[in-house]
């Protein structure tokens, strides 16, 4: 009762509401456009989007991992989920075909997940991970988020620049910054919410009322459609797809999970944190199958909002759990969030991600670096890095099934640094060149 009373809960529970929602909102509404969606399944998805999302939140801070990390739309399979329903246009495969298919696949992943989570080979996987993975990790997800929203801050629905767009953007960037920079401890904790506060209606007054997002009659009740996207299919390469997909998106939990244990050195991750974590994420997947959801998993990202806030207590992370949750049954309070502009969105994430190079500092400075073995990390971050620059049309003569998994380099660049980290023992490296140094000298 007494933690019901707090001020600092129910504010902070309203800054993660509106991180969350700013990380989900987008995701059912792309999705529904790309499979040629009904705006009433299109509401749909988004209100089952809170409801799983806020349900799921809540579970992992209790009974989970037990960290204030945000649950919500995995990049990765938002990612391929998009790039296959292109490739449908491309090789004459029916949506319904493809997204019946991305179903079935979705479910297989999440029952393999759950597996993985109840046999606990997930805290095994986990031990691949180590400080120098996680720092590469850490650095090309930061890289990756700041680059999409980058583009909502300054890129209109028509695909190009739009300058007023982009100058009110920058300015709620530098407040937000200013705000957590120079503002006190309690005005920084605070700063995203104050962004979205005077960004939303200065968007409305200088740039018009309509929202990039939203649209359509307001619903009142709650819909359910199952497999919106298509009747379960069989079309194995998308379905094996999805599957891969699923297992290589685990490396985000890993992520999650692990990277906030510089956070909480006192309470570090344990084998069952790991294994109570993937069960939910299942389960999630299982119910993202039937209802036409991208997938759920801990956000990396979480860790760059927690530093920039410095709101490291789980219980304001659960009032915004229980309010997203509500804003799901309630479609016009939902709906209503809507409106919110996504360039004033993206600028308020863009601070808030810019801090996870911290984070990847903070991994590498646990790595003992010299002139032999920096390859060890230079060369998978690298990579990742040059196919982030490479155009997506680059891609288009290889196989549809790879294009998604090749021209990703968040996960190019983190499966190649958990290769070069497993196969050779840098750490020696490093003591071998020292010795040598000190006996030249």
């Amino acid at each position: 009762m007494n933690e019901i009373k707090k001020v600092d809960n129910w504010l902070g529970g309203l800054q993660w509401l509106m991180f969350i929602f700013i990380n989900t909102v987008v995701v059912p509404i792309t999705i529904g456009a790309a499979y040629d969606l009904s705006q009433e399944k299109i509401v749909s998805m988004m209100q089952f989007s809170f409801i799983i999302g806020g349900i799921g939140c809540l579970l992992q801070a209790i009974i989970g991992h037990r960290r204030p990390i945000m649950d919500g739309p995995s990049g990765l399979w938002w990612g391929v989920i998009l790039a296959l329903s292109s490739m449908s246009a491309a090789q004459g495969i029916p949506l319904a075909e493809v997204g019946g298919s991305i179903a079935v696949g979705v479910i297989i992943a999440g029952i393999l997940t759950i597996l993985i989570g109840v046999t606990g080979f997930g805290y095994v996987l986990e031990k691949l991970f180590n400080p120098s993975v996680m720092g590469t990790f850490m650095l090309l997800f930061g890289v990756s988020l700041c680059i999409s929203f980058f583009k909502g801050m300054f890129i209109s629905a028509e695909g190009t620049i739009d300058i007023g767009m982009g100058l009110l953007s920058i300015a709620i960037v530098l407040l937000v910054l200013i705000l957590t920079i120079k503002g006190s401890k309690k005005v920084a904790q605070y700063s995203m919410l104050i962004g979205i506060i005077i960004g939303w209606p200065l968007f409305a007054i200088l740039l018009g009322s309509s929202s990039q997002l939203g649209g359509g009659e307001v619903p009142l009740t709650l819909e359910l459609f199952l497999f919106p996207l298509g009747e379960p299919a069989w079309n194995m390469g998308i379905i094996i797809t999805v599957v891969v997909t699923g297992i290589l998106n685990l490396s985000k939990q890993y992520g999650s999970i692990k990277g906030t244990d510089i956070m909480y050195p006192e309470q570090p991750s344990t084998s069952k944190d790991y294994r109570n974590s993937f069960v939910i994420t299942g389960v999630q997947s299982l119910l993202s199958g039937v209802l036409g959801l991208v997938p759920y998993s801990p956000f990396v990202s979480s860790i760059g909002f927690i530093q920039q806030t410095k709101i490291y207590d789980r219980m304001p992370f659960i009032f915004g759990s229980v309010m997203f949750f509500i804003m799901g049954i309630i479609p016009p309070v939902g709906y209503f969030f809507t409106l919110l502009p996504l360039s004033i969105g993206s600028a308020v994430l863009f601070v808030s991600y810019v801090t996870l190079f911290g984070s990847a500092l903070e991994w590498y400075k646990k790595v003992s670096f010299n002139s032999t073995n920096v390859y060890r990390a230079a060369i998978p971050l690298f990579i990742g890095l040059v196919l982030f620059a490479i155009p997506g049309s680059a891609w288009s003569t290889l196989p549809q099934f790879a294009q998604p998994l090749l021209s990703s380099g968040l996960l190019m660049g983190s499966i190649i640094a958990i290769i070069v980290e497993n196969t050779m023992d840098w750490d020696k490296v490093g003591i071998e060149e020292k010795a040598n140094v000190q006996k030249n000298v």
